[in-house]
């Protein structure tokens, strides 16, 4: 439930509260003096939906909205409290989407102090690094509850919308920046682990389910990207709690982070490289996904008023936008490449390793799964395969490692190793 006091000048108290009557509406009235203005203060309860209605047609009936207080309270009991509730909480009238004026405050609010915001940052990057090199899923969901990118994120798709440059600055360089921080974090730490000898340096960190999840930015993992900020938009523009979607949105960028500091203490360019891009493809999804919206709820700059969009666009707010789509786009552009480089790379290993496989001496193998590398644009380094087959128990193959990196290497002019893992399949027999 909303409380709203509005501050309504004299000559204009007769517009104001009929449209207060005409949407069934009670409220108060105290007399006041602002700015010299005589005038009264109105006050009045309504549902969260009905917020943004109201306020429209009191502005579009004239009422000057430079003072009005929106504040949040338990309950009210007033005469048709009861109607307002049905029509715009379960009749034709209903709409979680809630007043500009709330979903600025709200974008604002989830914003922690500066020293609290990188603070958590390191944290739940550090705690995301343990993760992965620990292949432990509890402990990087862990790393997602703390993690703070919800605000930042959240903050500058608002921004955009609104047009509102404060807002946006604040918002894309706090995520920037704390995408910046999270991966220092994880380098660092995951630096000191293997220097320590606590994770053996040899260990082969693509080896590992957490960190190949996180290394290879397939089509999958970009539509979590997506979901995440329209479900973060949603969660703010509505009377939906949003606590739980930071955490969606912390799962497509914090593992992501911390997997590229991973990559660069491991000296593992391709790992380093296909996680940073990942976070780059799915910082740019939250933010166009989100975009979206709160473009199609309604939410539109200042000032906009229906009719020629024409109209309502100014200088100010088409270069903010332009910016902002012609980074997106070329940032989802290079993604998309990388994208479609890995995707023909590793189609083109399945198809090879079906191949050699369909050969006569190798019919009693049976085809378990593929693991390729990430390719990068510009890594030359070899890249690594491994291929699981099952097979009769103990039958030898000692021809198919070199077979396989044979095919590979002639249909994709690279150095590949390969690394066979055998699963032997057993029948037992009837007495």
């Amino acid at each position: 439930m909303r409380l709203i006091e509005l501050f309504v000048p004299d000559d204009r108290s007769d517009d104001a509260l009929s449209v207060l009557d005409d949407e069934g509406i009670d409220y108060v009235r105290t007399a006041e003096a602002g700015d010299g203005t005589d005038g009264e203060l109105v006050s009045f309860p309504l549902p969260p939906q009905a917020v943004e209605r109201v306020l429209s047609s009191l502005r579009e009936a004239g009422i000057d909205d430079q003072f009005v207080v929106v504040s949040s309270i338990e309950t009210a009991r007033t005469p048709r409290i009861d109607e307002l509730e049905e029509r715009y909480v379960n009749g034709q009238e209903e709409d979680d989407s809630i007043a500009h004026e709330e979903i600025r405050s709200r974008a604002m609010n989830m914003t922690p102090g500066r020293v609290t915001y990188y603070a958590m940052t390191v944290l739940s990057a550090i705690v995301a690094t343990a993760g992965l090199l620990l292949d432990s899923p509890a402990i990087v969901v862990g790393s997602m509850v703390i993690a703070p990118q919800v605000s930042a994120a959240l903050t500058g798709t608002v921004g955009l919308v609104l047009d509102d440059r404060k807002m946006i600055v604040d918002g894309l360089t706090s995520l920037a920046v704390g995408l910046v921080v999270a991966i220092a974090s994880a380098f660092v730490f995951a630096w000191i682990v293997r220097s320590g000898g606590i994770v053996p340096s040899t260990i082969d960190i693509t080896a590992i389910v957490q960190v190949q999840n996180r290394i290879s930015p397939g089509l999958l993992a970009i539509v979590v990207g997506i979901c995440a900020g329209a479900a973060g938009a949603f969660g703010l523009a509505t009377a939906i709690p949003v606590s739980l979607v930071g955490v969606m949105i912390a799962v497509a960028l914090i593992p992501a982070a911390a997997a590229v500091g991973i990559g660069m203490a491991w000296g593992n360019v391709s790992v380093a490289l296909g996680a940073f891009v990942l976070v780059a493809v799915n910082a740019t999804s939250i933010l166009f996904s989100g975009l979206a919206v709160f473009w199609y709820l309604g939410y539109r700059p200042d000032g906009w008023t229906r009719g020629s969009i024409r109209e309502n666009i100014s200088g100010d707010w088409v270069g903010t936008l332009a910016v902002a789509v012609v980074l997106g786009v070329v940032v989802l552009s290079l993604g998309g490449f990388v994208l479609g480089q890995y995707v023909l790379y590793e189609n083109s290993v399945n198809d090879d390793v079906r191949t050699v496989l369909d050969d006569d001496e190798y019919a009693d193998l049976e085809l378990v799964e593929v693991r390729t590398e990430f390719v990068g644009v510009g890594v030359d380094d070899g890249t690594e395969v491994t291929v699981v087959v099952q097979r009769p128990a103990d039958a030898p193959y000692p021809n198919l490692v070199s077979d396989l990196e044979t095919a590979l290497e002639d249909r994709t002019d690279r150095d590949v190793a390969v690394v066979v893992e055998f699963v032997d399949a057993a029948r037992s027999t009837e007495a």
